[in-house]
């Protein structure tokens, strides 16, 4: 791909600039292999370590990524390339998106009064009221709520306390398979991703202790509802992971219970160990909306500081029409029976799925949420296979790391008798080559 692609530039800053122009322009593709620093320096009549200062820049910033042996190339997610989910192709049914069902989620209703006049938030970027039912509503499910914080969404939040908290180079614990955005936005942030198992309870804390040996600086993982997988942690497993996190005490945690109110198991917060560092994250996106771009979040003080510091040099602070919005359906009975229903609904349709696939001797995992996670031998050929039976998954190359190969199935909006006959199709596809597909 490189070759394709003419590198220019006679400093450091302009062949740092000319490589993110080719990869913004879409030139130099996600794994497109840029030429050896001794190489291109003699092809622009450069020094060496000129070329080696532009690479330096471009890993900082997240564009590009150095793979040993294998040389620098472009990053699987660059910071300056934005990657949108593949169209879904016409006449399929789409089970890729992860999305929750429209006809699950309350109608939104904007508050009926406006902020008056055109003043700052600054000062009270928080209404009282949502603050106080935010703090019964974590309360509840044991998590310690004396620091409370707001944001516009988990990934922004994580974003935000990620580029405070670290440095280009650092180190994350990622779970493995885990949510793609996340690491994407490790990534984007110039930071390195340590890849950590996950099975149907969550994190694994041999894997876990793997990674804190290794220097990691964070922790990012999910309670319950674990994307693509489907674990949650049981007290047991919380236990383990609170033990292991104590020897590493200056660890920043960062636990994201995304799903939370539909993901239909009881939370067991690894924030109720007595962690150092450690903030729990909550959206309402997967029970109220998808356009509610909102999130709550406890944590440690120092952690407070940090995110709040910096949002208050941003943003400033959350919409309080947003914030309006948000309460009113927390607040209102109706949206709480039809979240109820929702969390009802989606358990039936992930066992109903789980079930049938067993039927053919397939393994599904998903123990909470909307997804299940069904490991294969060749997921290209279990996508195109599945596409030609009508159905579009997703293909589970963008949650790994270093995992086996998967298929995400989501079946927020998968009714038991279309899981009946996703899961004949399934078994048909890998019956069709039986020794190019596995199950």
């Amino acid at each position: 791909m490189a070759t394709q692609y003419g590198i220019s530039g006679t400093t450091a800053k302009g062949i740092a600039s000319s490589v993110e122009r080719g990869v913004s322009e879409g030139a130099l593709g996600p794994g497109a292999a840029l030429p050896p620093v001794r190489r291109l320096a003699d092809e622009l009549g450069v020094s060496p370590g000129t070329v080696a200062t532009a690479y330096k820049e471009l890993r900082r910033r997240g564009i590009v990524v150095t793979r040993g042996r294998g040389g620098t190339v472009v990053a699987a997610a660059p910071a300056v390339a934005s990657r949108r989910p593949t169209r879904v192709p016409d006449g399929l049914r789409d089970l890729a998106g992860g999305h929750p069902d429209p006809a699950l989620l309350p109608r939104l209703v904007p508050p009926s009064h406006l902020s008056p006049g055109a003043r700052s938030h600054r000062s009270t970027p928080r209404l009282g009221r949502l603050e106080d039912a935010v703090r019964d509503w974590l309360r509840r499910d044991g998590v310690p709520t004396e620091y409370v914080t707001f944001a516009h969404g988990a990934l922004d939040l994580i974003g935000r306390l990620l580029s405070v908290e670290l440095r280009p180079g650092d180190a994350v614990a990622m779970e493995d398979p885990g949510y793609h955005h996340l690491l994407d936005l490790v990534t984007a942030l110039g930071l390195r991703t340590v890849p950590v198992a996950v099975d149907d309870e969550g994190v694994r804390p041999d894997a876990l202790r793997g990674a804190l040996r290794a220097g990691v600086r964070a922790v990012v993982c999910s309670p319950r509802a674990q994307n693509p997988y489907g674990g949650c942690f049981s007290v047991e497993r919380r236990d383990a992971l609170v033990e292991v996190l104590r020897e590493e005490p200056e660890v920043l945690v960062v636990e994201n219970d995304h799903a939370s109110a539909v993901a239909d198991a009881p939370l067991h917060t690894l924030t109720a160990g007595g962690l150092t560092r450690w903030v729990h994250v909550r959206t309402v996106s997967k029970f109220l909306g998808t356009d509610l771009r909102w999130a709550a979040a406890a944590c440690d003080p120092t952690t407070l500081a940090r995110h709040d510091g910096r949002l208050l040099l941003t943003s400033g602070w959350v919409s309080h029409l947003l914030q309006e919005t948000v309460y009113g359906l927390l607040a209102d009975d109706g949206t709480r029976a039809l979240v109820t229903r929702a969390r009802e609904t989606y358990a039936l349709r992930r066992g109903a799925l789980l079930q049938e696939l067993e039927k053919h001797g397939l393994e599904g995992h998903a123990t909470s949420g909307m997804n299940v996670w069904v490991p294969v031998r060749d997921e290209s050929a279990v996508v195109n296979g599945l596409r030609s039976y009508g159905w579009w998954v997703a293909a589970g190359a963008r949650f790994r790391l270093v995992a086996g190969p998967g298929v995400r199935i989501s079946v927020a909006e998968l009714e038991p008798v279309d899981a009946a006959r996703l899961a004949s199709d399934f078994a048909a596809v890998l019956g069709e080559s039986e020794a190019t597909y596995g199950g």
